[in-house]
Protein backbone atom coordinates (compact mmCIF):
# COMPACT_ATOMS: atom_id res chain seq x y z
CA UNK A 1 0.00 0.00 0.00
CA UNK A 2 1.08 3.84 -0.69
CA UNK A 3 -0.37 6.42 0.38
CA UNK A 4 -0.71 10.10 -0.23
CA UNK A 5 -1.68 12.49 3.33
CA UNK A 6 -2.17 15.66 3.34
CA UNK A 7 0.27 16.41 0.13
CA UNK A 8 0.95 19.66 -0.94
CA UNK A 9 3.37 21.02 -3.66
CA UNK A 10 3.87 24.35 -4.30
CA UNK A 11 5.95 25.73 -7.13
CA UNK A 12 6.43 29.66 -6.30
CA UNK A 13 3.01 30.75 -5.73
CA UNK A 14 1.18 27.91 -7.77
CA UNK A 15 -0.18 25.16 -6.05
CA UNK A 16 0.21 22.16 -8.02
CA UNK A 17 -0.96 19.95 -5.76
CA UNK A 18 -2.94 21.04 -2.52
CA UNK A 19 -3.88 18.79 0.31
CA UNK A 20 -4.02 15.51 -1.83
CA UNK A 21 -5.38 12.07 -0.05
CA UNK A 22 -4.92 9.24 -1.57
CA UNK A 23 -4.47 5.62 -0.81
CA UNK A 24 -3.41 2.82 -3.45
CA UNK A 25 -4.10 -0.60 -1.96
CA UNK A 26 -3.26 -3.69 -3.42
CA UNK A 27 -3.97 -5.57 -6.16
CA UNK A 28 -5.49 -2.95 -8.01
CA UNK A 29 -4.10 -0.81 -11.28
CA UNK A 30 -4.60 2.99 -11.42
CA UNK A 31 -4.60 5.00 -14.04
CA UNK A 32 -3.27 8.78 -13.23
CA UNK A 33 -4.58 11.23 -16.00
CA UNK A 34 -4.94 14.72 -16.37
CA UNK A 35 -4.43 17.37 -18.83
CA UNK A 36 -0.38 18.57 -20.02
CA UNK A 37 0.78 20.37 -16.93
CA UNK A 38 -1.18 19.40 -14.28
CA UNK A 39 1.45 17.39 -12.80
CA UNK A 40 1.18 13.47 -13.02
CA UNK A 41 4.70 12.77 -13.72
CA UNK A 42 5.43 15.06 -11.02
CA UNK A 43 2.94 13.01 -8.34
CA UNK A 44 4.87 9.67 -9.57
CA UNK A 45 7.92 11.34 -8.32
CA UNK A 46 6.57 12.93 -5.16
CA UNK A 47 5.37 8.97 -4.82
CA UNK A 48 8.94 7.47 -5.47
CA UNK A 49 10.67 10.28 -3.50
CA UNK A 50 12.58 11.72 -6.29
CA UNK A 51 10.86 15.20 -5.43
CA UNK A 52 9.92 16.38 -1.87
CA UNK A 53 6.47 18.28 -1.21
CA UNK A 54 6.52 21.24 0.30
CA UNK A 55 3.61 19.53 3.26
CA UNK A 56 2.57 16.08 4.04
CA UNK A 57 3.71 12.82 3.66
CA UNK A 58 3.75 9.77 1.79
CA UNK A 59 3.48 6.26 3.16
CA UNK A 60 4.95 2.91 2.12
CA UNK A 61 3.62 -0.18 3.79
CA UNK A 62 6.58 -0.89 5.80
CA UNK A 63 9.15 -3.88 4.48
CA UNK A 64 7.52 -3.00 0.96
CA UNK A 65 9.92 -2.48 -2.33
CA UNK A 66 8.76 -0.02 -4.47
CA UNK A 67 10.05 0.34 -7.88
CA UNK A 68 9.57 2.93 -10.79
CA UNK A 69 10.26 2.99 -15.07
CA UNK A 70 13.24 5.43 -14.78
CA UNK A 71 13.81 8.21 -17.17
CA UNK A 72 17.23 8.72 -17.88
CA UNK A 73 18.25 6.63 -21.02
CA UNK A 74 21.95 7.16 -20.34
CA UNK A 75 22.32 6.35 -17.02
CA UNK A 76 23.34 2.50 -17.38
CA UNK A 77 25.27 2.63 -20.22
CA UNK A 78 28.10 1.47 -18.54
CA UNK A 79 26.40 -1.75 -17.77
CA UNK A 80 25.43 -4.60 -19.68
CA UNK A 81 21.83 -5.43 -20.72
CA UNK A 82 21.53 -8.33 -18.09
CA UNK A 83 22.94 -6.38 -14.88
CA UNK A 84 20.96 -3.35 -16.14
CA UNK A 85 17.54 -5.03 -15.64
CA UNK A 86 18.78 -6.91 -11.80
CA UNK A 87 19.59 -3.28 -10.75
CA UNK A 88 15.63 -3.14 -10.41
CA UNK A 89 16.42 -4.60 -7.13
CA UNK A 90 19.20 -3.28 -6.05
CA UNK A 91 19.63 -5.09 -2.66
CA UNK A 92 19.67 -8.23 -4.56
CA UNK A 93 22.32 -6.65 -7.12
CA UNK A 94 24.00 -5.13 -4.30
CA UNK A 95 24.68 -8.60 -2.47
CA UNK A 96 25.26 -10.26 -6.06
CA UNK A 97 28.13 -7.77 -6.37
CA UNK A 98 29.33 -8.21 -2.69
CA UNK A 99 29.00 -11.81 -2.94
CA UNK A 100 31.70 -11.68 -6.07
CA UNK A 101 34.03 -9.39 -4.61
CA UNK A 102 34.44 -11.78 -1.29
CA UNK A 103 34.76 -15.20 -3.85
CA UNK A 104 37.35 -12.78 -6.28
CA UNK A 105 39.54 -12.14 -3.34
CA UNK A 106 43.14 -13.98 -3.05
CA UNK A 107 42.94 -13.84 0.88
CA UNK A 108 39.86 -15.93 1.95
CA UNK A 109 39.52 -14.75 5.80
CA UNK A 110 37.55 -16.84 8.14
CA UNK A 111 35.59 -13.14 8.04
CA UNK A 112 34.81 -13.28 4.27
CA UNK A 113 33.54 -17.11 4.91
CA UNK A 114 30.85 -15.79 7.40
CA UNK A 115 30.30 -13.03 5.50
CA UNK A 116 29.49 -15.22 2.61
CA UNK A 117 27.49 -17.79 4.06
CA UNK A 118 25.31 -14.62 5.77
CA UNK A 119 24.90 -13.37 1.90
CA UNK A 120 24.04 -16.32 -0.05
CA UNK A 121 21.58 -16.39 2.55
CA UNK A 122 19.94 -13.19 1.83
CA UNK A 123 20.54 -14.58 -2.19
CA UNK A 124 18.93 -17.60 -1.72
CA UNK A 125 15.82 -16.04 -0.06
CA UNK A 126 15.35 -13.39 -2.76
CA UNK A 127 15.47 -16.15 -5.09
CA UNK A 128 18.67 -14.90 -6.76
CA UNK A 129 19.40 -18.23 -8.95
CA UNK A 130 17.08 -17.04 -11.12
CA UNK A 131 17.68 -13.67 -11.42
CA UNK A 132 19.64 -14.06 -14.12
CA UNK A 133 16.64 -16.21 -16.08
CA UNK A 134 13.70 -13.99 -14.52
CA UNK A 135 15.63 -11.29 -16.22
CA UNK A 136 15.92 -12.67 -19.58
CA UNK A 137 12.57 -13.60 -19.77
CA UNK A 138 11.23 -10.37 -19.20
CA UNK A 139 13.94 -8.57 -21.81
CA UNK A 140 12.90 -11.25 -24.67
CA UNK A 141 8.67 -10.58 -23.76
CA UNK A 142 9.54 -7.04 -24.55
CA UNK A 143 11.46 -7.67 -27.83
CA UNK A 144 14.98 -7.90 -26.73
CA UNK A 145 16.63 -10.91 -28.46
CA UNK A 146 19.13 -12.91 -26.13
CA UNK A 147 22.14 -11.90 -28.56
CA UNK A 148 21.94 -8.35 -26.63
CA UNK A 149 22.07 -9.11 -22.91
CA UNK A 150 25.47 -9.32 -22.49
CA UNK A 151 26.26 -5.84 -24.53
CA UNK A 152 26.74 -2.70 -23.05
CA UNK A 153 23.52 -0.34 -22.49
CA UNK A 154 25.66 2.30 -24.96
CA UNK A 155 25.89 -0.27 -27.69
CA UNK A 156 21.38 -0.21 -28.00
CA UNK A 157 19.85 1.96 -29.76
CA UNK A 158 16.95 4.30 -28.01
CA UNK A 159 13.85 1.91 -28.43
CA UNK A 160 16.17 -0.95 -27.21
CA UNK A 161 16.97 1.12 -23.82
CA UNK A 162 13.56 1.84 -23.31
CA UNK A 163 12.63 -1.49 -23.46
CA UNK A 164 15.42 -2.55 -21.20
CA UNK A 165 14.42 -0.07 -18.56
CA UNK A 166 11.02 -1.50 -18.80
CA UNK A 167 12.06 -4.63 -17.75
CA UNK A 168 14.51 -3.01 -15.04
CA UNK A 169 11.21 -2.00 -13.32
CA UNK A 170 9.29 -4.84 -13.90
CA UNK A 171 11.88 -7.24 -12.33
CA UNK A 172 11.64 -9.12 -9.15
CA UNK A 173 7.74 -7.92 -8.32
CA UNK A 174 8.20 -5.39 -6.96
CA UNK A 175 5.28 -4.49 -3.93
CA UNK A 176 4.57 -1.22 -5.92
CA UNK A 177 5.26 -0.49 -9.50
CA UNK A 178 5.26 3.33 -11.05
CA UNK A 179 4.99 3.36 -15.00
CA UNK A 180 5.47 7.19 -16.73
CA UNK A 181 4.26 6.43 -20.01
CA UNK A 182 5.43 3.00 -20.65
CA UNK A 183 4.21 2.21 -23.47
CA UNK A 184 6.22 5.49 -25.43
CA UNK A 185 8.42 3.29 -28.06
CA UNK A 186 7.24 0.24 -28.00
CA UNK A 187 6.28 -1.74 -31.16
CA UNK A 188 2.55 -2.76 -30.84
CA UNK A 189 3.93 -6.89 -29.52
CA UNK A 190 5.74 -5.70 -26.77
CA UNK A 191 2.95 -3.23 -25.92
CA UNK A 192 0.48 -6.21 -26.05
CA UNK A 193 2.85 -7.97 -23.84
CA UNK A 194 3.05 -5.70 -21.09
CA UNK A 195 -0.56 -5.63 -20.86
CA UNK A 196 -0.88 -9.68 -20.18
CA UNK A 197 2.35 -9.03 -17.53
CA UNK A 198 0.24 -5.86 -15.53
CA UNK A 199 -3.36 -7.45 -15.99
CA UNK A 200 -1.73 -10.65 -14.11
CA UNK A 201 0.33 -8.22 -11.94
CA UNK A 202 -0.65 -9.47 -8.57
CA UNK A 203 0.59 -6.04 -6.54
CA UNK A 204 -0.15 -2.34 -7.02
CA UNK A 205 0.76 -0.13 -10.03
CA UNK A 206 0.04 2.63 -10.93
CA UNK A 207 0.05 4.54 -14.24
CA UNK A 208 0.67 7.37 -16.82
CA UNK A 209 -0.17 6.88 -19.91
CA UNK A 210 -2.14 8.90 -23.43
CA UNK A 211 -2.58 5.00 -24.48
CA UNK A 212 -6.18 4.98 -24.11
CA UNK A 213 -6.68 1.67 -25.49
CA UNK A 214 -4.08 0.27 -22.87
CA UNK A 215 -5.56 2.23 -19.66
CA UNK A 216 -8.61 0.37 -20.43
CA UNK A 217 -7.07 -2.83 -20.42
CA UNK A 218 -4.98 -3.06 -17.66
CA UNK A 219 -6.73 -0.18 -15.20
CA UNK A 220 -9.14 -0.94 -12.53
CA UNK A 221 -9.28 2.25 -10.89
CA UNK A 222 -8.71 5.93 -12.42
CA UNK A 223 -7.14 8.43 -10.42
CA UNK A 224 -7.75 12.27 -12.46
CA UNK A 225 -5.77 15.19 -11.25
CA UNK A 226 -7.50 18.19 -11.69
CA UNK A 227 -7.90 21.52 -10.08
CA UNK A 228 -4.68 20.41 -7.68
CA UNK A 229 -6.85 17.69 -6.02
CA UNK A 230 -6.74 13.82 -7.18
CA UNK A 231 -10.45 12.26 -7.37
CA UNK A 232 -10.40 8.41 -7.10
CA UNK A 233 -12.69 6.64 -9.24
CA UNK A 234 -13.33 2.80 -9.57
CA UNK A 235 -13.09 1.78 -13.39
CA UNK A 236 -11.14 1.95 -16.24
CA UNK A 237 -10.42 5.31 -18.68
CA UNK A 238 -13.73 4.61 -20.60
CA UNK A 239 -15.49 4.62 -17.58
CA UNK A 240 -14.23 7.61 -15.67
CA UNK A 241 -14.71 9.31 -18.77
CA UNK A 242 -18.86 8.36 -19.17
CA UNK A 243 -19.20 8.56 -15.80
CA UNK A 244 -17.55 12.12 -15.47
CA UNK A 245 -19.61 13.04 -18.33
CA UNK A 246 -22.62 11.82 -17.03
CA UNK A 247 -22.04 13.15 -13.60
CA UNK A 248 -21.86 17.07 -15.45
CA UNK A 249 -24.67 16.48 -17.81
CA UNK A 250 -26.75 15.58 -14.01
CA UNK A 251 -25.34 18.35 -12.72
CA UNK A 252 -26.68 20.47 -15.03
CA UNK A 253 -30.11 19.27 -15.52
CA UNK A 254 -30.42 20.15 -11.88
CA UNK A 255 -29.34 23.29 -12.32
CA UNK A 256 -31.65 24.14 -15.21
CA UNK A 257 -34.49 22.43 -12.78
CA UNK A 258 -33.28 24.83 -10.48
CA UNK A 259 -33.11 27.25 -12.65
CA UNK A 260 -37.01 27.40 -13.77
CA UNK A 261 -37.85 27.18 -9.99
CA UNK A 262 -36.41 30.31 -8.83
CA UNK A 263 -37.49 31.82 -12.18
CA UNK A 264 -41.01 31.06 -11.27
CA UNK A 265 -40.35 32.44 -7.94
CA UNK A 266 -39.21 35.25 -8.31
CA UNK A 267 -41.91 36.29 -11.60
CA UNK A 268 -44.38 35.34 -8.33
CA UNK A 269 -42.43 37.77 -5.99
CA UNK A 270 -42.67 40.79 -8.54
CA UNK A 271 -46.11 40.40 -9.05
CA UNK A 272 -47.47 40.00 -5.19
CA UNK A 273 -45.05 41.92 -3.50
CA UNK A 274 -47.36 44.73 -3.35
CA UNK A 275 -50.36 42.89 -3.04
CA UNK A 276 -51.88 42.76 0.78
CA UNK A 277 -53.70 39.71 0.62
CA UNK A 278 -50.30 38.22 -0.79
CA UNK A 279 -47.37 39.74 0.64
CA UNK A 280 -47.34 36.52 3.12
CA UNK A 281 -46.80 34.58 0.30
CA UNK A 282 -44.48 36.64 -1.66
CA UNK A 283 -42.31 36.47 1.70
CA UNK A 284 -43.42 32.76 2.24
CA UNK A 285 -41.59 32.28 -1.67
CA UNK A 286 -38.78 34.65 -1.02
CA UNK A 287 -37.89 32.43 1.48
CA UNK A 288 -38.02 29.70 -0.43
CA UNK A 289 -35.92 31.12 -2.99
CA UNK A 290 -33.13 32.03 -0.58
CA UNK A 291 -32.69 28.51 -0.04
CA UNK A 292 -31.97 27.36 -3.52
CA UNK A 293 -28.15 27.20 -4.67
CA UNK A 294 -27.11 26.23 -8.18
CA UNK A 295 -24.56 23.79 -7.71
CA UNK A 296 -20.46 25.23 -9.15
CA UNK A 297 -19.91 23.40 -11.83
CA UNK A 298 -16.20 24.20 -12.35
CA UNK A 299 -15.44 23.48 -15.75
CA UNK A 300 -12.59 20.94 -16.76
CA UNK A 301 -8.72 21.96 -16.81
CA UNK A 302 -9.15 20.14 -19.72
CA UNK A 303 -9.29 21.96 -23.42
CA UNK A 304 -9.72 19.82 -26.52
CA UNK A 305 -8.75 21.21 -29.91
CA UNK A 306 -11.42 21.28 -32.44
CA UNK A 307 -9.68 18.51 -35.67
CA UNK A 308 -11.71 18.68 -38.70
CA UNK A 309 -9.89 17.56 -42.31
CA UNK A 310 -11.82 18.33 -45.26
CA UNK A 311 -10.88 17.69 -48.94
CA UNK A 312 -11.03 21.13 -51.31
CA UNK A 313 -11.96 18.45 -53.79
CA UNK A 314 -13.65 14.80 -54.03
CA UNK A 315 -11.15 11.92 -54.84
CA UNK A 316 -11.51 10.16 -57.87
CA UNK A 317 -11.62 6.26 -58.13
CA UNK A 318 -7.74 6.17 -58.74
CA UNK A 319 -5.66 7.51 -55.71
CA UNK A 320 -2.65 5.64 -55.25
CA UNK A 321 -0.78 2.42 -57.19
CA UNK A 322 2.78 1.24 -55.65
CA UNK A 323 4.66 -0.98 -58.02
CA UNK A 324 7.65 -2.97 -56.61
CA UNK A 325 9.12 -0.11 -54.76
CA UNK A 326 12.75 -1.39 -52.97
CA UNK A 327 14.89 0.56 -50.39
CA UNK A 328 18.05 0.24 -48.78
CA UNK A 329 19.48 2.53 -45.87
CA UNK A 330 22.86 2.37 -44.35
CA UNK A 331 22.86 -1.27 -46.06
CA UNK A 332 19.93 -2.72 -44.74
CA UNK A 333 16.77 -3.32 -47.16
CA UNK A 334 13.90 -1.82 -45.82
CA UNK A 335 11.14 -2.41 -48.27
CA UNK A 336 12.18 -5.09 -51.03
CA UNK A 337 9.72 -5.26 -53.86
CA UNK A 338 6.43 -3.64 -52.17
CA UNK A 339 3.42 -3.21 -53.91
CA UNK A 340 -0.43 -2.43 -53.64
CA UNK A 341 -3.29 -0.14 -55.16
CA UNK A 342 -5.28 2.17 -52.82
CA UNK A 343 -8.63 2.39 -53.42
CA UNK A 344 -10.78 5.62 -52.69
CA UNK A 345 -12.55 4.63 -49.83
CA UNK A 346 -9.21 3.07 -48.32
CA UNK A 347 -8.26 4.06 -44.41
CA UNK A 348 -5.18 1.85 -43.88
CA UNK A 349 -3.29 1.49 -40.68
CA UNK A 350 0.25 0.32 -41.84
CA UNK A 351 1.46 -1.89 -38.76
CA UNK A 352 3.83 -4.20 -37.21
CA UNK A 353 7.57 -4.04 -35.97
CA UNK A 354 8.98 -2.78 -38.79
CA UNK A 355 8.42 1.25 -38.17
CA UNK A 356 11.17 1.89 -40.60
CA UNK A 357 9.79 0.25 -43.73
CA UNK A 358 6.87 2.30 -43.19
CA UNK A 359 8.18 5.80 -42.62
CA UNK A 360 10.38 4.86 -45.64
CA UNK A 361 7.58 4.28 -47.81
CA UNK A 362 5.53 6.90 -46.62
CA UNK A 363 8.67 9.51 -47.22
CA UNK A 364 8.64 8.00 -50.90
CA UNK A 365 5.12 7.95 -51.67
CA UNK A 366 5.08 11.76 -50.32
CA UNK A 367 7.78 12.90 -52.54
CA UNK A 368 10.64 13.39 -49.65
CA UNK A 369 12.72 10.24 -50.96
CA UNK A 370 13.63 8.65 -53.86
CA UNK A 371 12.98 4.80 -54.43
CA UNK A 372 16.01 2.68 -55.23
CA UNK A 373 13.93 0.15 -57.57
CA UNK A 374 9.78 0.58 -58.42
CA UNK A 375 7.83 3.66 -58.68
CA UNK A 376 3.98 4.83 -57.58
CA UNK A 377 1.58 6.71 -59.24
CA UNK A 378 -0.93 9.68 -57.61
CA UNK A 379 -4.45 9.75 -58.95
CA UNK A 380 -4.68 13.15 -60.81
CA UNK A 381 -7.77 14.07 -58.58
CA UNK A 382 -5.32 13.41 -55.30
CA UNK A 383 -3.41 15.44 -53.50
CA UNK A 384 -1.86 14.85 -50.51
CA UNK A 385 -0.89 16.02 -46.94
CA UNK A 386 2.21 14.68 -45.26
CA UNK A 387 2.78 14.21 -41.24
CA UNK A 388 6.18 13.13 -40.52
CA UNK A 389 7.24 11.25 -37.71
CA UNK A 390 9.97 13.84 -37.47
CA UNK A 391 9.14 16.68 -38.12
CA UNK A 392 12.98 19.02 -36.84
CA UNK A 393 14.02 20.08 -40.00
CA UNK A 394 10.28 21.40 -40.70
CA UNK A 395 10.24 23.69 -37.33
CA UNK A 396 13.99 24.85 -37.86
CA UNK A 397 13.69 28.32 -38.53
CA UNK A 398 12.69 31.84 -36.75
CA UNK A 399 9.31 32.05 -38.02
CA UNK A 400 6.06 32.81 -35.63
CA UNK A 401 3.24 30.00 -36.07
CA UNK A 402 1.60 32.30 -38.14
CA UNK A 403 4.03 33.08 -40.69
CA UNK A 404 4.76 29.30 -40.33
CA UNK A 405 1.09 28.24 -41.68
CA UNK A 406 0.67 31.47 -43.79
CA UNK A 407 2.46 29.42 -46.93
CA UNK A 408 0.30 26.89 -47.13
CA UNK A 409 -3.17 29.09 -46.58
CA UNK A 410 -5.36 28.94 -50.22
CA UNK A 411 -6.32 32.65 -48.21
CA UNK A 412 -3.26 34.60 -47.49
CA UNK A 413 -5.63 36.36 -44.51
CA UNK A 414 -4.11 36.01 -40.97
CA UNK A 415 -7.46 36.30 -39.81
CA UNK A 416 -8.25 33.31 -41.89
CA UNK A 417 -4.69 31.29 -40.42
CA UNK A 418 -5.66 32.19 -36.87
CA UNK A 419 -8.92 30.85 -36.87
CA UNK A 420 -7.46 27.50 -37.34
CA UNK A 421 -5.08 27.81 -35.07
CA UNK A 422 -7.74 28.81 -32.67
CA UNK A 423 -9.30 25.61 -33.14
CA UNK A 424 -5.85 24.03 -32.21
CA UNK A 425 -5.22 25.95 -29.15
CA UNK A 426 -3.51 28.76 -29.96
CA UNK A 427 -5.40 31.78 -29.04
CA UNK A 428 -4.31 35.14 -29.06
CA UNK A 429 -0.77 35.81 -28.42
CA UNK A 430 0.29 31.99 -28.63
CA UNK A 431 0.14 32.72 -32.35
CA UNK A 432 3.33 34.96 -31.98
CA UNK A 433 4.95 32.03 -30.73
CA UNK A 434 8.47 31.03 -32.84
CA UNK A 435 8.23 27.74 -34.00
CA UNK A 436 11.49 26.40 -32.85
CA UNK A 437 10.81 26.93 -29.41
CA UNK A 438 7.64 25.09 -29.38
CA UNK A 439 6.78 21.87 -27.42
CA UNK A 440 6.70 18.35 -28.84
CA UNK A 441 2.96 18.63 -28.19
CA UNK A 442 2.83 22.35 -30.24
CA UNK A 443 4.42 21.35 -32.64
CA UNK A 444 2.44 18.59 -33.36
CA UNK A 445 -0.72 20.69 -33.30
CA UNK A 446 0.92 23.29 -35.86
CA UNK A 447 1.66 20.35 -38.14
CA UNK A 448 -2.32 19.19 -37.51
CA UNK A 449 -3.46 23.02 -38.32
CA UNK A 450 -1.27 22.84 -41.63
CA UNK A 451 -2.98 20.05 -42.70
CA UNK A 452 -6.84 21.44 -42.38
CA UNK A 453 -5.56 24.83 -44.12
CA UNK A 454 -4.12 22.35 -47.09
CA UNK A 455 -7.76 20.94 -47.93
CA UNK A 456 -5.59 17.11 -49.21
CA UNK A 457 -7.70 14.66 -49.70
CA UNK A 458 -5.22 12.20 -48.63
CA UNK A 459 -3.50 12.04 -45.60
CA UNK A 460 -0.51 10.58 -44.81
CA UNK A 461 0.03 10.12 -41.19
CA UNK A 462 3.64 8.74 -39.57
CA UNK A 463 3.01 8.38 -35.79
CA UNK A 464 0.63 11.70 -35.35
CA UNK A 465 -0.58 10.41 -31.73
CA UNK A 466 3.17 11.14 -30.31
CA UNK A 467 3.72 13.56 -27.97
CA UNK A 468 -0.05 14.47 -27.96
CA UNK A 469 -2.07 14.47 -24.70
CA UNK A 470 -5.56 12.96 -24.27
CA UNK A 471 -7.86 15.24 -25.23
CA UNK A 472 -5.79 16.13 -28.70
CA UNK A 473 -5.57 12.39 -29.38
CA UNK A 474 -9.43 12.14 -28.72
CA UNK A 475 -9.50 15.32 -30.99
CA UNK A 476 -6.96 14.07 -33.74
CA UNK A 477 -9.11 10.27 -33.70
CA UNK A 478 -12.61 11.75 -34.08
CA UNK A 479 -11.12 14.17 -36.93
CA UNK A 480 -9.54 11.13 -38.32
CA UNK A 481 -12.62 8.95 -38.39
CA UNK A 482 -15.30 11.22 -39.53
CA UNK A 483 -12.56 12.17 -42.67
CA UNK A 484 -14.14 11.60 -46.07
CA UNK A 485 -10.92 10.42 -48.03
CA UNK A 486 -8.50 8.42 -47.96
CA UNK A 487 -6.07 8.07 -45.11
CA UNK A 488 -2.52 6.16 -44.99
CA UNK A 489 -1.03 6.03 -41.49
CA UNK A 490 0.82 4.33 -38.64
CA UNK A 491 0.14 4.77 -34.94
CA UNK A 492 1.38 2.85 -31.75
CA UNK A 493 -2.33 3.58 -30.27
CA UNK A 494 -4.62 0.66 -30.25
CA UNK A 495 -7.50 2.76 -29.92
CA UNK A 496 -6.86 4.62 -33.07
CA UNK A 497 -5.50 1.73 -35.36
CA UNK A 498 -8.72 0.15 -34.27
CA UNK A 499 -11.78 2.64 -34.57
CA UNK A 500 -9.87 4.39 -37.74
CA UNK A 501 -8.55 1.76 -40.36
CA UNK A 502 -10.80 -0.40 -42.57
CA UNK A 503 -7.89 -2.10 -43.84
CA UNK A 504 -4.44 -3.39 -42.58
CA UNK A 505 -1.07 -3.44 -44.15
CA UNK A 506 1.99 -5.04 -42.37
CA UNK A 507 5.72 -4.91 -44.56
CA UNK A 508 7.35 -8.04 -43.39
CA UNK A 509 10.97 -9.06 -44.83
CA UNK A 510 8.76 -11.77 -46.85
CA UNK A 511 6.53 -9.52 -48.71
CA UNK A 512 3.04 -7.13 -47.16
CA UNK A 513 0.27 -8.76 -45.61
CA UNK A 514 -2.93 -7.10 -46.77
CA UNK A 515 -6.35 -7.47 -44.92
CA UNK A 516 -9.45 -5.53 -45.50
CA UNK A 517 -11.36 -5.17 -42.20
CA UNK A 518 -10.32 -3.17 -38.46
CA UNK A 519 -6.85 -3.77 -36.35
CA UNK A 520 -8.61 -6.37 -33.96
CA UNK A 521 -9.59 -8.92 -37.17
CA UNK A 522 -6.44 -8.62 -38.40
CA UNK A 523 -4.68 -9.42 -34.67
CA UNK A 524 -7.60 -12.23 -34.13
CA UNK A 525 -6.41 -13.70 -37.28
CA UNK A 526 -2.52 -13.13 -36.53
CA UNK A 527 -2.94 -14.75 -33.36
CA UNK A 528 -5.35 -17.78 -34.88
CA UNK A 529 -2.53 -18.53 -37.88
CA UNK A 530 -0.23 -18.96 -34.94
CA UNK A 531 -1.91 -21.14 -32.98
CA UNK A 532 -2.36 -22.94 -36.18
CA UNK A 533 1.64 -22.93 -36.34
CA UNK A 534 2.37 -24.16 -33.30
CA UNK A 535 -0.18 -27.29 -33.74
CA UNK A 536 1.09 -28.21 -36.92
CA UNK A 537 4.56 -28.08 -35.74
CA UNK A 538 3.95 -30.09 -32.75
CA UNK A 539 1.79 -32.32 -35.10
CA UNK A 540 5.05 -33.16 -37.27
CA UNK A 541 7.05 -33.66 -33.92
Amino acid sequence: MIQAANVTLRLGKRALFEDVNIKFTEGNCYGLIGANGAGKSTFLKILSGQIEPTNGDIIITPGQRLSFLQQDHFKYDEFDVLNTVIMGNQKLYDIMKEKDAIYAKEDFTEEDGIRSAELEGQFAEMDGWNAESDAAMLLNGLGIETDLHYKLMSELDGGEKVKVLLAQALFGNPDILLLDEPTNHLDMEAIRWLEEFLINFENTVIVVSHDRYFLNKVCTHTADIDYAKIQLYAGNYDFWYESSQLMVKQMKDANKKKEEKIKELQDFIQRFSANASKSKQATSRKKALDKIELDDIRPSSRKYPYINFKGNREIGNEVLTVEGISKTIDGVKVLDNVSFIVNREDKIGFVGPNTVATTTLFKIISGEMEPDEGSYKWGVTTTHGYFPKDNTKDFDCEDTIVDWLMPYSPEKDVTYVRGFMGRMLFAGEEGSKKVNVLSGGEKVRVMLSKMMIMGANVLILDEPTAHLDMESITALNNGVSSFNGVVLFESQDHQFVQTVANRIIEITPNGIIDKIGTYDDYLDNDELARKRQVMHMVTED
